[in-house]
Formats: C-alpha cells, structure tokens, sequence
C-alpha cells in the first residue's frame, strides 16, 4: 500500500463529508498518484466504519463493473465491490429523496439473499446458488462523491476514486418476484428498463460474467484472505447488465423482468 494511515483516514473522512454537504471532493488519484487498489478498499473500508459508527448497520455488498466493457475502459480485469447499508434500501414503488444524493444514475440487477454463510476460497457458483435462499430483481441507484471529471486537467475518475468511494453505492430498491436460484436459468433473465415511460436500456443477466452467481462467488473469493464472508441474510447486488440510466428529480424509474414482475421508484 502506497498510502499512509493518516492518509487513508482522512480520504474516508473527506468522503463521508462530501456526502453529508453534497459537494464532490477531487479524484483521490489525483491528490496520490501513487495510489493502489488495496488502498482504495482501505479508504473504503474506513469510509464504512465511520459510518457504522454513526450508527449505520453493514446489510449487504454490491458488486461492480462486471461488464468486460467496462474492465476494459478501465484497464481492470475483475470487478469491484462495495458495502449496503440499512440506510439505503428504499421501497418498491416507493420515493428516493434526490436532495440526498449528488448525482444519480441508476442500474438494472439482480440481488441474492442468502440463506446461509458463504466463505471462500475456492467457492464456485455452484457453491452460490445453493447458499442462496432467494434471487429478486434490484435496481441499484449509484452517486458519486469524487468528481468524475476534474475540472482543471479534465481527468476522468479512476478505478481507486470508484473503490473508495463505496463502488459508487448509494442505494437499492428490491421488487418483482423472488424466485429460487435453481428455478430459471438466471443467465436468460432480462430487463427492459424505462425512464418516465420511455423505454431507455435493455439488457441479459449472462452479462455479469455471463452467469450471476458468478460474480457472487468472485466476491466470496475476494474477501476471503480477510477473514470475512457473505453472512446469511445479506443482500448481494450481483452486477448491472444494462449501462447506467441518469436520473434527475421527477423521474420514475422502472425496469420490467418479463415473468419476474417489475421494480420501480420516483426521485422526489
């Protein structure tokens, strides 16, 4: 790791600060270009327990850039992850206060509940879908604290600014028609999503690692060597198959899962 305690606390700090005030603070990679992904987590991880500490209670993970496209825009080659917390779970159908966030994007997933504790290494998908008490359709509203495009240079966010920053989380709205992970073949499970009634992206879960519980299990896997594990009755946001719709006030999101029902919500 590249960075300094010091430093990595006061990154966390600085990031819990700007969502409180809704003023995005400069990319991370710009103020430590030496930055690495192991600090990210940290800074990250750090983030998270400021929070817990304030009260907040550690509900679940999400998992990111799933996508090889968006590996590739990247210059990664696996996903990203970050935490959910109780204060972000908003109801089907339900509000989301857009004076809470900066700016909102939203994307269509699939979420796993889990019906008993998954430990890696070496889990597998099949070692997923029968950890899992239950797989429902999600639409996942991301934020960002970090600018995404520095005004000065015009560089565009990094992979640390993005892992810092909770892998972008802001929240979840859970909805549709739960189903047991071995009841469909979740890889065909699709969504068309629409914004104020016009249809905006479409897309197949097979594009998160081309099966779900795919993903689920690299998360397993890579939060293994800290001792940690997905603990029955988490939430799991398995990764976006669609790219992410911007929102502003006044929009209703809903994104339809064909036989799965549908999951929606209104920025107010």
């Amino acid at each position: 790791m590249a960075l300094s305690a010091d430093e990595i606390r006061s990154a966390a700090e600085r990031l819990d600060q700007a969502e409180k005030t809704k003023q995005q603070i400069q990319q991370l990679s710009l103020d430590h270009p030496g930055i690495t992904i192991a600090d990210a987590y940290a800074i990250q991880k750090a983030w998270v327990a400021i929070k817990v500490a304030q009260g907040r209670v550690v509900k679940g993970h999400k998992i990111g850039l799933t996508s090889k496209a968006m590996q590739s825009a990247l210059n990664i080659d696996e996903p990203d992850s970050g935490i959910l917390l109780d204060d972000m779970f908003f109801a089907d159908g339900g509000l989301v206060p857009s004076d809470r966030f900066i700016g909102t994007r939203v994307e269509a997933e699939l979420a796993f509940v889990m019906k008993q504790r998954l430990s890696g290494p070496d889990c597998t998908m099949f070692d997923v879908l029968n950890a899992t008490d239950f797989v429902v359709p999600a639409l996942e509203i991301l934020d960002t604290r970090i600018e995404r495009v520095d005004p000065v240079t015009k560089s565009t966010r990094k992979i640390f600014d993005t892992i810092a920053d909770n892998a972008a989380n802001a929240g979840i709205v859970l909805g549709g028609r739960p189903l047991r992970p071995l009841d469909a073949d979740l890889r065909w499970i699709g969504a068309l999503c629409y914004r104020n009634g016009q249809l905006e992206e479409t897309g197949l879960a097979a594009g998160v690692l081309n099966h779900p519980a795919t993903s689920v299990a690299w998360l397993a896997n890579k939060i293994a060597p800290n001792g940690l594990a997905l603990e029955a009755g988490q939430v799991v946001l398995a990764g976006s198959f669609i790219r992410p719709i911007e929102t502003r006030k006044g929009d209703t999101i809903q994104a339809d899962y064909g036989p799965y029902g549908t999951v929606s919500c209104y920025f107010a």
